[in-house]
């Protein structure tokens, strides 16, 4: 089962909306900013790059380019070039992939519930062009400002120094 979240405007907690199989067939569409074909993406991104970003694919811990970086800058979707994150709001989990408390805005990322490795996750994916970028998580226990881990794989960021 797929379902959309939405992020309230009350609280960090998503508030969840079911959506059909079928509207999830072609969430590009219904994004309705960036949409290419699948051999457009496939010319754009590198193998590795088309299997996280628009195959929900995950890079392995510890071996991405944004694991440890402490620059300043801000952090941008590889496959269209939105601004998703900034440095200000990256934080060391020691989980293998990039983390941040918040995206830039919310308006930058979408919301879906993951049931599909036997848990309740919730992906994370640019609202510009749908693309898979990683997991948002809550509750545990870091010392940020809004209790949430997004996790994002480095493949699909591209990180602008300030």
């Amino acid at each position: 089962m797929t379902t959309e979240q939405n992020p309230t405007t009350t609280d960090q907690q998503p508030q969840v909306e079911e959506q059909s199989a079928a509207q999830n067939s072609s969430p590009a569409a219904a994004v309705g900013k960036i949409v290419k074909s699948e051999e457009e993406w496939r010319q754009q991104l590198s193998a590795a790059e088309f299997h996280v970003l628009r195959e929900a694919g995950t890079e392995r811990p510890f071996t991405g380019e944004y694991t440890d970086t402490t620059a300043a800058g801000v952090y941008r979707c590889r496959a269209c070039g939105t601004e998703l994150f900034r440095s200000d709001e990256k934080f060391e989990s020691h989980c293998g992939w990039p983390s941040f408390f918040a995206p830039l805005a919310e308006d930058r990322v979408r919301y879906i519930t993951d049931t599909s490795m036997g848990m309740r996750r919730v992906e994370v994916r640019c609202a510009a062009c749908d693309s898979h970028l990683g997991h948002v998580f809550e509750g545990e226990g870091y010392s940020t400002p809004t209790d949430l881990r997004y996790c994002i794989n480095s493949i699909s960021l591209t990180m602008d120094p300030r």
